[in-house]
């Protein structure tokens, strides 16, 4: 990791000379945006983006849950991990590039839609890597991303100068030299390539911080957290999306309604907590350095998985309900309350402690995290019990919250001045 200073600001391309996002044009410099730029939200074509990217996220969960619910839970979880790590590397990469140079031309639209291309590609070939352990079709989707990332980065040292060229020639030379060694998951032997690929994954991403050591690119702290805020959404969207086909799917097949009225209100709890703490805190204020956002984004690979994990780990529960899973209850519990733990973990260390003042506020998510799993031991009533300790905690927390507001404003109250 770094910590580098931040770039000088940057006028906005809009008011200079090359153009942009503001000023239409087919072609225009891909010269970088200004960190301090006002305004700055995220573009139809990056919404557009992220909802193609939940079409692969959706098809690693489905494998996910079919992989759980035989009975296959660690290679199951093992492929998952994998292949969100590919749908994750990407669409992060995207995300940072194109909070620094986004000028919106007719090329820079065209190359995004080549990586939207990528995605589809990667999620046609799912079923394979987690049936078969066949990765072809997955490995040729991510270099089609990965070969229109290197694109952008090139172009982006065209326009640049010094210290910003290098950097740009340098996140080009990682990202090829990468796909090179991601060909190993073709040719290396099934039990050598999970090894291959955790080495792969800690090189792609090592090629950052290094890129970045000489001179950080200028992403925009404000626009990086709406970034991953609305991705995160998304993911908890499809989150629901999945599990209501899974009760709307029982009730129909089975008449199981009584039996799937827990799992349904637990699950709706689950998530409507887990968007209440991930949006509580102006996370953009504590972007402050590539060392600070740097962990905070590739924390996020456990955020997303974990919230995507949490759709299919309530379809599990409900094909277990209904006695189409051949796994035990307390297994169909775990594949919910776990990566349920797991999200609150991750955001407390990533978002909350950091706004948190006070142990007690500090313990509410590490302490409700410990909880949920507790509950996975509740047979029957696990995800209800695991939905109603998430959102005590959301009322913990405000309720502190709002003490913690009315002490301050009392003591400001009773240091002013009389007159």
């Amino acid at each position: 990791m770094t910590s580098s200073p931040a770039p000088p600001p940057v006028p906005s391309p809009a008011s200079g000379p090359s153009g942009g996002p503001g000023v239409r044009g087919p072609l225009r410099r891909l010269t970088a945006r200004g960190r301090g730029e006002a305004h700055r939200a995220a573009s139809p074509l990056e919404l557009f983006f992220d909802l193609c990217f939940v079409v692969a996220v959706a098809q690693a969960g489905i494998q996910l849950v079919h992989s759980v619910a035989e009975g296959h839970a660690g290679e199951g979880i093992l492929d998952y991990a994998m292949v969100f790590f590919a749908l994750w590397w990407a669409w992060m990469n995207f995300t940072w590039f194109a909070s620094a140079y986004d000028n919106d031309d007719v090329l820079y639209r065209v190359v995004t839609l080549v990586q939207i291309a990528g995605v589809l590609v990667l999620a046609a070939g799912v079923s394979r890597a987690f049936g078969e352990h066949e990765f072809f079709v997955v490995w040729l989707g991510y270099v089609i991303m990965r070969l229109a990332m290197a694109a952008q980065w090139l172009r982006a040292a065209r326009s640049a100068e010094g210290p910003e060229r290098t950097t740009a020639l340098r996140y080009a030379g990682g990202l090829l030299a990468c796909q090179v060694g991601w060909l190993g998951l073709l040719f290396l032997p099934e039990g050598a390539r999970t090894w291959w690929f955790l080495v792969m994954a800690l090189l792609e991403m090592c090629v950052p911080p290094w890129a970045e050591k000489g001179r950080p690119t200028s992403w925009h702290p404000r626009h990086i957290a709406e970034r991953y805020g609305l991705f995160t959404i998304i993911v908890l969207g499809e989150t629901i999306a999945a599990a209501t086909v899974a009760v709307k799917s029982g009730i129909d097949e089975n008449d199981a309604l009584g039996e799937l009225l827990p799992i349904a209100a637990g699950g709706l709890l689950i998530i409507f907590a887990a968007w209440w703490v991930y949006f509580v805190v102006p996370i953009h204020d504590h972007l402050r350095s590539n060392r600070q956002a740097f962990l905070w984004g590739y924390g996020h690979y456990l955020v997303f998985a974990s919230a995507a994990a949490i759709g299919a780990g309530l379809e599990v529960a409900v094909e277990q309900t209904v006695g189409k899973a051949h796994i035990s209850t307390l297994a169909a519990s775990a594949a919910v309350t776990l990566p349920t733990a797991l999200y609150l973990l991750t955001l407390w260390a990533l978002h909350s402690r950091h706004f948190k003042t006070g142990i007690a506020q500090q313990l509410v998510l590490p302490t409700t995290a410990l909880l949920v799993i507790c509950c996975t031991f509740l047979d029957d009533w696990a995800v209800l019990a695991a939905g109603l300790v998430c959102t005590l905690s959301v009322v913990a927390g405000e309720t502190l919250a709002l003490r913690r507001a009315a002490r301050t404003a009392r003591a400001d109250g009773q240091g002013a001045p009389a007159g």
